[in-house]
């Protein structure tokens, strides 16, 4: 494996003042640099996770910060395949040797089937810390009652928080809850459920400033983070949403008061993100601005931790890198005949073929390749089960609904 920090890409001369923010504490874990990368399905893997944690690193020796580290989340678990040990699932929860803490995300509807399966991550020490997703949007999970559905049933939220926390408690390893405002804006969960999560005992709680019927479209509304932040007053609340770069972070944390923030479709395609996030919440103004020969190198870098990853498969590697590109490339001029057959490569011959057509001294493009990156959508009716809005508790039939839930979800 190679383990060494990439060099910094060229960066905007820096000033220091003092630190944004002091270290984030999640149970134990003290969390030098206070930005936590979120669980992305299909994203999130082992892979990239080393990428975004060298390109942290160097953002905290360039703070003067050495050695502070950020929080980067697995991709999401479903507790179900977890017990059963299917074996994509057992290869998602794999972490490298230097991963501290090692982080992983549960999706479960069902306090058994949690406890299950934190007590065999516990039990067989595969994690350091657990978060749990009650966030997922995704038609196929809300239609059953989970995700971002599960917390206006308030009674089940309760009992699979608390069944995580006393499994974990046993090893001592915290529990951290990420949820949404709540189902859209006439049922709204979050600071129910924040609170809830506190007394249950979790670590810190974690608030995407979206309703799930939102889904990514329309602005994050920082104000709900302001508010839960003040109405959870034990444990650190971390904001989410519409991080495109350091400097939104920044104003994240002056708008809220929150403790750490959460970055997921920000760092698309642009993991030395991690980079300008430690040096900004270490007090220094300086920024990575790199080449497009910087760029392709950090891509073929990742792709190749793909090829680890996958045991040494490069077709696998490349079809998984291939979603990337298009983030990668973002306003850089890069033809549409190069995006397409980068979009089709198969090697990593492929891949050095194509990235050699291409301009290495083409500066970073400024403002085309800033702002959003990944599918916004649009803003639609949340599919739940029948009668889910009725009541906060659980009907007969509605439980059935819950307990197939899992099995919804595929993967990991």
């Amino acid at each position: 494996m190679n383990t060494s920090t990439p060099a910094l890409a060229t960066s905007t001369p820096g000033t220091t003042t003092k630190p944004i923010l002091p270290p984030l504490r999640i149970g134990r874990h003290v969390i030098g640099s206070p930005v936590v990368l979120a669980p992305m399905a299909g994203i999130t893997n082992r892979a990239f996770r080393r990428l975004c944690r060298e390109y942290g690193t160097a953002g905290s020796a360039a703070g003067g910060v050495s050695g502070a580290n950020s929080l980067y989340v697995s991709e999401m678990i479903t507790s179900r395949a977890l017990v059963e040990r299917s074996p994509e699932t057992m290869r998602l929860i794999e972490h490298d040797p230097d991963e501290d803490p090692r982080s992983i995300q549960l999706y479960s509807v069902d306090p058994v089937t949690t406890a299950a399966a934190v007590r065999l991550l516990v039990e067989e020490d595969r994690a350091d810390h657990i978060d749990l997703n009650f966030g997922c949007p995704v038609p196929k999970v809300t239609r059953k009652g989970g995700g971002s559905a599960l917390p206006w049933k308030k009674e089940l939220f309760r009992s699979i928080v608390g069944a995580a926390v006393v499994e974990a408690g046993r090893r001592d390893v915290p529990v951290t809850v990420k949820m949404r405002k709540g189902i859209d804006d006439d049922h709204l969960t979050y600071l129910d459920a924040g609170l809830l999560a506190e007394a249950e005992g979790v670590a810190a709680v974690a608030l995407h400033g979206r309703t799930a019927a939102q889904s990514y479209s329309g602005q994050a509304d920082w104000s709900a983070i302001r508010l839960l932040k003040e109405t959870v007053t034990s444990v650190p609340v971390l904001g989410n949403g519409d991080i495109w770069s350091a400097e939104d972070a920044v104003e994240m944390v002056r708008q809220t008061g929150c403790d750490g923030v959460v970055v997921g479709r920000g760092c698309l395609g642009r993991p030395w993100l991690f980079t300008d996030l430690a040096a900004a919440f270490a007090g220094t103004s300086a920024r990575v601005l790199p080449s497009l020969g910087e760029v392709t190198a950090t891509l073929r870098r990742h792709c190749e931790y793909l090829v680890e990853f996958y045991d040494g498969d490069e077709l696998r590697a490349c079809r998984d890198i291939r979603k990337h590109i298009a983030w990668y490339l973002k306003g850089f001029p890069a033809g549409s005949s190069v995006r397409n057959q980068l979009a089709l490569v198969n090697s990593l011959a492929d891949l050095d073929a194509l990235i050699a057509t291409m301009d290495a001294s083409a500066p970073w493009p400024g403002e085309s390749a800033e702002g959003q990156r990944g599918r916004a959508g649009s803003p639609r009716v949340v599919a739940l089960p029948d009668g889910w809005l009725d009541s906060s508790e659980l009907t007969p039939e509605q439980r059935e609904q819950v307990a197939q839930a899992e099995l919804s979800v595929s993967g990991g």
